[in-house]
């Protein structure tokens, strides 16, 4: 290809992202772009894989069939979540063997949250009310990111995070209305998960070496801080409401800006979990890589017999 007719390309391209013309796989695209997408779509595709064991950790101890059969069909939706968005990532040219290879060897990341422990059932409740919660605020705008089959794939799964976020909500809201055990287990996991929950992000605007790329190519719509930001606003009059305290001495009103001033984070959690430094970063990589290797037999099978297919098929 001449320099001539990259450049045609690279103008066309751009100007698709100009005119929010969504990018689709059969379109020339920068290997820049298609490489960031790669690692966004494929982090958030193990991130819903991976935040099934958290979850996962307490469907045998529910506290009624009621809330075992609700738990069930959320780590459900989290799975199909995953190969919803491994399958968009797959239109980007890499396959599915190449993405798990990448996360069982820690070169391609998931979020953070989901490396700290499940410890009581109210656990339970802050990973649907702020983990999702914080979620949804993050994936709404890329409902309308620049690559087509990412955006239409986020469609589905924002609907079904928002039915997360108010089950655990629910959860919070029944602990926090119970007795005075069960409101101090919510405000405990409220203390434990609240900064994580503000780190998923992702770091400042002005630590971020992604954001600014990703902005321009209208991958992201907000910033880090922005998204943070609105999730703090949101989330701080839900706790308010059933009576917990969010876990923030420096937290008040700001009445000229109409938003919540909020306490220093503490980064250096962040980038040791980030790491794989974190309380449960090797048993969640573990625990992913024996259930791939354990579920070998399967896949087999079911290769086995597609090729006795198309076999039959050609007779």
């Amino acid at each position: 290809m001449s320099e001539a007719e990259l450049k045609t390309l690279e103008t066309a391209f751009e100007q698709k992202i100009q005119d929010d013309v969504r990018i689709e796989p059969k379109d020339w695209m920068p290997e820049k772009y298609r490489k960031t997408h790669i690692r966004q779509i494929s982090q958030h595709a193990h991130s819903e894989i991976v935040g099934m064991l958290p979850e996962g950790n307490w469907i045998t101890r529910a506290p009624s069939l009621r809330r075992k059969v609700a738990l069930l069909a959320k780590v459900q939706d989290e799975a199909g979540h995953g190969l919803y968005l491994y399958s968009a990532c797959e239109t980007l040219g890499i396959s599915r063997d190449e993405l798990l290879e990448q996360l069982h060897k820690g070169t391609a990341k998931y979020s953070s949250i989901f490396n700290y422990p499940t410890l009581t059932w109210a656990d339970i409740g802050a990973i649907g009310w702020l983990v999702d919660g914080a979620a949804i605020i993050n994936q709404v705008p890329l409902m309308n990111t620049s690559y087509g089959p990412y955006a239409r794939a986020m469609v589905r799964v924002c609907k079904e995070e928002s039915f997360h976020q108010r089950q655990g909500f629910e959860i919070m809201m029944k602990l926090a209305k119970g007795t005075s055990e069960q409101k101090e287990m919510a405000q405990d996991a409220l203390n434990r998960w609240w900064w994580p929950s503000i780190m998923m992000f992702g770091p400042t605007d002005a630590e971020s070496i992604h954001t600014a790329q990703s902005m321009k190519w209208k991958l992201k719509r907000k910033t880090n801080d922005e998204l943070r930001q609105q999730f703090i606003d949101q989330t701080v009059p839900q706790a308010d409401l059933i009576g917990l305290s969010v876990p923030d001495a420096d937290l008040k009103w700001n009445e000229e800006r109409q938003s919540y001033d909020f306490g220093p984070i503490d980064w250096d959690e962040f980038w040791q979990v980030v790491k794989g430094h974190g309380p449960c970063n090797k048993q969640r990589i573990n625990t992913r890589v024996a259930a791939y290797e354990n579920g070998k037999w399967v896949r087999d099978g079911a290769m086995a017999h597609a090729a006795k297919k198309e076999v039959r098929k050609a007779v």
